[in-house]
Formats: structure tokens, C-alpha cells, sequence
């Protein structure tokens, strides 16, 4: 079963930018928060994670992924699949 998968971004981030790109390749949906549009999400997103304060900020289930190169890293040792129940 394919997990809820939320990501906190901004419009012109790199990092989020790639991120959803790796996740759109996996094709599965994703809610984004957009932290530039709403700025209650950014305390939200500090909240949720711990107290990053960077973007983005990815949740796959309950588990707080990190960001981009937690996710990348995710993808390259072959763990993202099970994780996003693929």
C-alpha cells in the first residue's frame, strides 16, 4: 500500500524542485505545502521535523525523511521503493 507522502517546498527551491521530480519519476502523488504561500506552514514543517528550519522537508507515513539528499540517498540505497510501499 502506497504511504501519504507530504513534502513542505518553496516555489523556487533547487532541493524541492528536485525532490518532487524523484518522487513524479516514482510516480506516486504527494500533498505539498507550500511554506512561501503559507507561512503558518513554516512553523508546522519546524514543528514536524524536529526543528529544521530548511526545505525541503519530506514525510513518507509517519517517518521524516529530511530533505532532498535524505531521499536521493534513500533512492540510491534501494530503500525509497519499500518505504513509499511500492
Amino acid at each position: 500500500m502506497i504511504k501519504a507522502i507530504e513534502i513542505y517546498t518553496t516555489g523556487t527551491c533547487p532541493f524541492c524542485i528536485r525532490a518532487k521530480a524523484l518522487l513524479d519519476r516514482k510516480k506516486v502523488s504527494y500533498t505539498e505545502f507550500r511554506v512561501d504561500h503559507t507561512p503558518a506552514y513554516v512553523d508546522e514543517a519546524v514543528k514536524r521535523s524536529g526543528g529544521r528550519t530548511t526545505v525541503p522537508q519530506i514525510f513518507i507515513g509517519e517517518v521524516h525523511v529530511g530533505g532532498c539528499d535524505e531521499l536521493y540517498a534513500l533512492e540510491k540505497e534501494k530503500k525509497l521503493d519499500a518505504l513509499l510501499g511500492l
